[in-house]
């Protein structure tokens, strides 16, 4: 969070509080959220006012109060709203996209985001956020929001919204335990962010060291060739190709690129066609341990067809699948790995904008540059990355678990 600690450091210490519990409404008092909260509408011309970065509302991050993402200003941007260090910003666009942030910078940013702060000194500048925060906030402003494609929630709307105000001794203990959780729950993001990193790293120095000696296959051509995978196939179904009108709510899984997520196959996300209709398509069946690669549109995603399908599932034209057909060479995870490497990922991606839109064919992905060691090393490599992923795990879980608090005390307020 920005300037939690200094803006509490100056609040004066009550020896009361010690006494008082958190939140006995009995003092609170009904309020409505434009009353003690406004809605900064100030311009710049950002060049003029030594402004160097812009956010939009692609740079907010559901669920996350920081601003760790923004465009540089000298890259073009018409955006002229400008937000302070400090304040509030708050997604209108699609706000069940929930996009709450604290400008870590001055910046200007999007039309589509208000910039808030207290109106008056009635509403403790730190609690602000995490009213934002709370399930009630976020319902106000989805009820309220207009548009069909893109709905937005307009600030009479929003500034309509009713919950009750503690006084400023509460208000400021409430502030200071929610600091607390999200100062824990930042620590506990960066740590999983550096934990993710490493792990990349490793896996990289790890096949670094081994292209310098012996490597047993470079290329996916070569695992073709030398019969460890089959020829990788894509499910273009040309004029065969099941339509909207085909889908059904019980069939086989139609997979396609926005269906892998989380280096996982989401099932419960998948069109399905009847079993009739899969069956007459020519290609494009994968089965149980095959890899997935999406290869059109939204290059590099990867996952593997779970165990728990029955038979198989039918790929669309943005999706690949990778059937090792000899692991005594070649072990899964590890093929797994190479594909989410930072740099399978940049070499994909290069080479997928080479078409006119982002794509990469079957025929050209034989192409593509793998390092596959021996499997020893590969059982090694493995065993350290397992080793890795259950810390990441853990993290994932605490972090969960401090983001469920926190929103838990959060939602107290509303």
């Amino acid at each position: 969070m920005n300037a939690p600690i200094s803006t509490l450091a100056e609040l004066r210490v009550n020896p009361d509080w010690a006494k008082l519990p958190l939140f006995d409404r009995t003092k609170w008092q009904r309020v409505r959220f434009g009353d003690v909260v406004e809605n900064l509408n100030e311009t710049c011309d950002s060049r003029e006012a030594g402004i160097e970065r812009y956010i939009g509302l692609e740079h907010l991050e559901p669920g996350s109060l920081h601003t760790r993402k923004w465009g540089n200003v000298a890259d073009g941007t018409t955006f002229t709203r400008r937000a302070s260090s400090g304040q509030v910003l708050f997604g209108k666009r699609r706000a069940y996209q929930r996009k709450v942030a604290i400008a870590g910078f001055d910046s200007v940013v999007s039309g589509d985001i208000y910039v808030l702060a207290p109106k008056s000194d009635r509403l403790v500048p730190d609690l602000l956020p995490f009213l934002c925060q709370s399930d009630r906030f976020f319902r106000h402003a989805v009820g309220t929001s207009a548009g069909s494609l893109s709905p937005r929630t307009n600030w009479s709307s929003l500034g309509s919204f009713e919950f009750d105000l503690p006084p400023l001794d509460q208000q400021r203990r409430i502030a200071q335990l929610l600091c607390a959780i999200e100062t824990l729950q930042s620590a506990t993001e960066s740590t999983l962010a550096e934990s993710r990193a490493y792990r990349d790293s490793y896996l990289s120095h790890s096949l670094e060291e081994l292209a310098a000696s012996i490597l047993r296959y470079r290329s996916i051509r070569e695992l073709v060739d030398a019969s460890v995978i089959d020829p990788p196939q894509d499910g273009n179904h040309g004029e065969l190709h099941p339509t909207s009108k085909d889908y059904v709510n019980d069939g086989v899984p139609f997979v396609m690129a926005n269906d892998l997520r989380d280096g996982k196959l989401q099932l419960e996300t998948c069109k399905r066609i009847p079993a009739s209709v899969a069956r007459g398509l020519r290609i494009g069946f994968a089965r149980p341990g095959d890899i997935l690669l999406s290869h059109k549109g939204t290059i590099g995603l990867v996952a593997v067809v779970p165990d728990s399908v029955s038979e198989f599932v039918m790929l669309t034209p943005q999706v690949t699948y990778y059937r090792i057909t000899d692991s005594s060479k070649l072990l899964r995870e590890f093929m797994v790995a190479m594909f989410s490497s930072s740099k399978f990922q940049r070499i994909l991606k290069t080479r997928a904008k080479q078409s006119t839109r982002d794509y990469i064919g079957v025929t050209a992905q034989r192409e593509l540059p793998v390092q596959i060691p021996k499997r020893d090393d590969q059982v090694r490599i493995v065993g350290e990355l397992r080793a890795i992923d259950t810390a990441i795990a853990h993290l994932e879980h605490e972090s969960i678990s401090i983001a469920t608090i926190m929103l838990t005390f959060a939602n107290r307020l509303s």
